[in-house]
């Protein structure tokens, strides 16, 4: 379990939060940073995962187009999504 900012597994998240694409970069690295470590251990995982989906993949889902249909994915996005624009998602 990750438990400070500096330990090396953190240090590996953030660098799998670096996308290449800027509109995933300016909502995951700001997550990762100021929200990631008050997360549960259920959320952390979910983190995880959408860590591991492609970056078309998410797009979509963090511009509000589309919702993923995993229940697990879905609550992490609107966890990133509500902390920057909490009125206007919901999953």
């Amino acid at each position: 379990m990750i438990e400070s900012k500096d330990s090396l597994a953190f240090k590996r998240l953030q660098w799998q939060c670096r996308r290449g694409m800027l509109e995933l970069d300016l909502l995951l690295e700001p997550f990762l940073d100021e929200v990631f470590l008050s997360l549960d251990e259920a959320d952390r995982q979910r983190f995880y995962r959408l860590l591991e989906c492609e970056d078309q993949e998410i797009f979509p889902w963090f511009m509000q187009k589309e919702v993923p249909e995993d229940a697990d994915l879905a609550r992490i996005v609107s966890l990133i999504v509500n902390r920057v624009q909490p009125e206007n998602y919901s999953a």
